[in-house]
């Protein structure tokens, strides 16, 4: 055992290098240890601390944060190894301190970044996260971590002092303007967004001139991500939001009732008077019956005070009489009001609007009792569909635009018509 101590010695002294190799070598394995003994113990202290917190389980940045606090032990001992090898070149041995110096500021500002991320995840599980959201701040609190340690790490390879080169960025400041635009944009849109309560996560939004239609998933420091109903994602810029507008459909969320305005195009060559029979024929209407008792009361009243012509006769054209339209207009409300899924809060309005050359627009505006879409439009369609259907028992028609279907019934409707005329 003595020989080979001897000869070991011997081979280090006659070849002094493979003794800077075997330092290096003890160093690297210390420092491969060290890393992997600080991962265990850091990521332990770490999950101890955040265990209470809802993000603990959740979040993927705390075996990050420990993964980088670790790297900071064998930085260390790589820094000191060149004290323990003096035959090294002062040249190496400067880099050596330099670049473990410009390494652990770098992983310090990477484990700051890692903290700000774990108090947005753990922000995120609160009841403020959808109002307040807190990344946009996040990102910028990042944002100068890294531009500082950037700033330290310039100072150190140069030997100049910070406050120094900090004084130096005055006369770049343009250029800095000029390239940080879009954040300070950005920035400043964030702080509007928030402090107005704009926008929140979940929100739907419509903006036509990005073709963005959907629920906001995620509001960052540039960008507003929008996962629109096909499932496919428009990325909005933040300051886009503030420049140009948009719809936000929370309100009608938050209320609970959502709009239909939809008209009926009647044909107006079917709108006319009603005859008596047909009148009376209409009671058997549950719905309308109190409509009816009380609209005769009324036209009793004025044709008994008004209705004699100069001539003292009282003909028909002098009295007032109810009309189809009018009867199913007071039809349609009637039924509104007893159909369970229509709200009974907002304006219900059924009213004509200006003829076209479509037809008559007979327009219905109320509310539906849900926000859920294919409810909704449920619920839409079976008032419609009922209102079509019925409309024929008031003796109205929607209008259609005549078709090929139209001008074939007509042909074999005047074809029958003639040969009942030749015979």
């Amino acid at each position: 055992m003595n020989d080979l101590t001897i000869q070991v010695r011997d081979a280090i002294e006659f070849f002094p290098w493979t003794r800077v190799l075997i330092t290096l070598g003890v160093v690297v394995a210390i420092a491969v240890i060290a890393n992997w003994l600080t991962r265990r113990i850091v990521l332990r202290l770490v999950k101890g601390v955040v265990e209470h917190t809802p993000v603990y389980g959740e979040s993927r940045h705390i075996e990050r944060l420990a993964r980088h606090i670790s790297y900071v032990v064998p930085a260390l001992i790589i820094a000191k190894a060149p004290d323990f090898v003096p035959e090294l070149p002062e040249i190496i041995v400067t880099t050596v301190k330099l670049a473990s110096a410009s390494f652990i500021i770098f992983i310090i500002a990477r484990v700051l970044c890692d903290i700000l991320d774990l108090i947005n995840d753990s922000y995120e599980q609160s009841a403020d996260a959808a109002t307040r959201p807190i990344k946009g701040y996040v990102q910028v609190a990042k944002m100068l971590i890294y531009g500082a340690a950037i700033l330290l790490i310039i100072a150190l390879l140069t030997g100049q002092s910070p406050l120094l080169l900090l004084s130096g960025l005055g006369a770049i400041t343009a250029v800095l303007l000029l390239v940080f635009r879009d954040t300070i944009l950005s920035l400043v849109a964030s702080v509007q967004l928030r402090s107005n309560d704009m926008i929140r996560v979940g929100d739907w939004i419509e903006m036509s001139k990005l073709d963005a239609d959907g629920d906001v998933i995620d509001i960052a420091l540039h960008t507003v991500k929008v996962q629109n109903f096909d499932k496919t994602i428009t990325t909005i810029p933040t300051h886009r939001l503030i420049s140009e507008s948009f719809r936000n459909w929370r309100g009608m969320r938050d209320w609970g009732a959502r709009r239909i305005k939809r008209s009926l195009f009647i044909d107006k060559s079917t709108i006319g008077f009603l005859t008596k029979d047909e009148w009376e024929g209409l009671r058997r209407f549950a719905l309308l019956r109190p409509y009816i008792e009380s609209m005769q009361a009324e036209l009793d009243a004025w044709n008994a005070e008004h209705a004699r012509g100069e001539d003292g006769e009282r003909g028909a054209v002098n009295k007032r009489r109810p009309t189809n339209i009018g009867t199913f207009r007071a039809y349609v409300v009637a039924y509104l009001k007893a159909h369970p899924s229509v709200a009974d809060k907002g304006t219900m309005i059924v009213r004509q609007l200006a003829p076209t050359d479509l037809g008559l627009p007979l327009e219905i505006y109320c509310f539906a009792d849900t926000t859920a879409w294919t409810e909704y439009e449920a619920i839409q369609s079976d008032i419609f569909d009922h209102l079509l259907a019925i409309m024929p028992e008031f003796g109205l028609f929607a209008f259609q635009q005549p078709s090929g279907h139209d001008l074939l019934r007509s042909s074999e409707t005047g074809g029958a018509a003639g040969t009942i005329a030749g015979a």
